[in-house]
């Protein structure tokens, strides 16, 4: 193997000094030696301080299983002989061996993008698909990517999930023990704050914190959405009147259910609550689901239609996991446009995605559109959203949900790294400009 030049030198020096801590072991599947130790050279170079490596999938699978500890990030070529990566891969899912992976090939990007979104798809913890040869760049960054995915497992409950009876939800509704949390948005251009999403959290006696997907589920299934709803609101809405009244004007959006656009009461709700807080309706914005409004004779529209009239914010959410969303965009009189996730993390190494993301954007600017992206996890993901002009980001880059309270020391401590976010985008000979 030829030697390194000194550009490639200093990459991989650059990448060892910044190397994340949270990958200290690394499997190599592949049947090449000669990438194989390709491989193996650049993990040691960045740090990692075991590698083990194996030939193919039926390899892998028994060194795994002789393994006490489970590496933090797995290599795994798709092209080899008697198992090749795509089985290895739905192996490891009926397995349950959930370790962060990355794919990689010689074949071309749209082969090995095609398998990693098989993999998303499968719920897997793919965090990337290379192209070979590997650079230290890359592989650097597929480590960094393990990060969240690592904090994600660890954030999971480790025990099963409570069953909760519609009498646990009616008896936190009439305690007011749903609360809200905020998650912060911020300026692209500037790293400034800009306004905070609303996520209701339940934080139970005994069984911790709720996922919201639980008691938001089985508030839909018996008619509690209404009163949740607007209990959360309350509180949020008290809270950011406080923060007016420091001198921090943000803007308070909040997830509306597709159950209440039906109600036309839902206008003089919001509006009395606005009203009782004395904010004025374009400090909220109401994110409608892109899913919600596909029956055009519904009432959601009338209904969206007044709030627009009101002056509240609307955004379409998670833009471009359903099948209607441009579609939707003539319908309403939508003031932002907000990306889903799946289509922002990991896009700088991801072509199909990257070219949706900018589609999106500039479709999002030339109707006159706010652009929201969530989900932004690495500043990779930053550095490419700030190039195709995304107005607002959130994410686990930014900062992870927070009591109310805790915002004036987040923003603290946020503004001591507004250089680094400030810092313009370096080019990427990847993809054009």
């Amino acid at each position: 193997m030829n030697r390194p030049s000194e550009p490639e030198d200093k990459a991989i020096a650059s990448a060892a000094h910044a190397a994340p801590v949270g990958v200290a072991t690394l499997l190599v599947v592949d049947d090449s030696v000669v990438q194989r130790r390709h491989a193996i050279a650049l993990a040691k170079q960045l740090g990692v301080q075991t590698v083990h490596e194996a030939a193919n999938g039926i390899e892998a699978l028994a060194l795994l299983g002789t393994l006490q500890r489970r590496p933090d990030l797995l290599v795994i070529d798709l092209e080899m002989p008697t198992m090749d990566g795509v089985e290895l891969i739905q192996q490891l899912r009926a397995r349950q061996l959930d370790a962060p992976f990355i794919v990689v090939s010689s074949r071309e990007g749209a082969l090995v993008n095609a398998v990693e979104e098989m993999a998303h798809s499968l719920g897997l913890p793919v965090v990337g698909g290379l192209c070979k040869p590997l650079t230290a760049a890359a592989l650097q960054a597929a480590m960094a990517a393990c990060q969240p995915l690592q904090q994600q497992a660890a954030d999971k409950p480790r025990r099963a999930a409570p069953t909760l009876s519609l009498g646990d939800l009616d008896e936190a509704l009439a305690q007011h023990t749903l609360v809200p949390h905020y998650q912060p948005k911020v300026d692209v251009r500037s790293g400034l704050i800009r306004g905070v999403e609303v996520l209701a959290r339940w934080p139970h006696a005994q069984h911790g914190m709720v996922p919201p997907d639980q008691f938001i589920a089985l508030a839909e299934q018996h008619d509690r959405i209404r009163p949740l709803t607007l209990s959360i609101l309350a509180q949020a809405l008290g809270q950011a009147a406080r923060w007016n009244a420091r001198g921090l004007r943000l803007s308070v959006a909040v997830n509306l259910s597709p159950l209440l656009l039906d109600s036309p009461s839902l206008v003089d709700d919001l509006d009395r609550l606005m009203q009782q807080h004395g904010l004025d309706a374009d400090q909220m914005v109401l994110e409608i689901t892109e899913g919600t409004l596909i029956d055009p004779r519904g009432a959601a529209l009338g209904v969206l239609a007044r709030l627009r009239m009101k002056g509240f914010g609307l955004s379409i959410d998670d833009y471009g996991t359903g099948f209607s969303s441009m579609q939707q965009l003539t319908r309403v009189s939508f003031t932002e446009l907000k990306v889903d996730r799946s289509f922002v993390h990991g896009a700088h190494r991801n072509e199909s995605r990257r070219v949706i993301l900018e589609s999106a954007l500039k479709m999002a600017h030339r109707l006159r559109l706010t652009t929201v992206a969530e989900g932004v996890e690495t500043m990779d993901d930053w550095r490419l959203l700030q190039r195709f002009g995304c107005n607002v980001c959130q994410g686990f880059l930014i900062a992870r949900p927070m009591p109310g309270e805790d915002l004036h020391g987040w923003l603290r401590q946020h503004k001591h790294r507004l250089t680094e976010l400030r810092a313009p985008a370096p080019l990427n000979p990847d993809f054009p400009t």
